[in-house]
């Protein structure tokens, strides 16, 4: 049962820390976009 457990909470802490991952990379984006250097044609 222990084990179970364990390996329950082993599963939600991945599926958190890959959310957390996935929003800097929107935000490391978001920030690359707004201060990207416009090219003037």
């Amino acid at each position: 049962m222990k084990k179970i457990l364990l390996l329950v909470l082993a599963a939600a802490t991945a599926v958190v820390v890959k959310k957390k991952l996935d929003e800097g990379k929107h935000e490391q984006a978001l920030w690359a976009e707004a201060t990207d250097s416009v090219t003037r044609s």
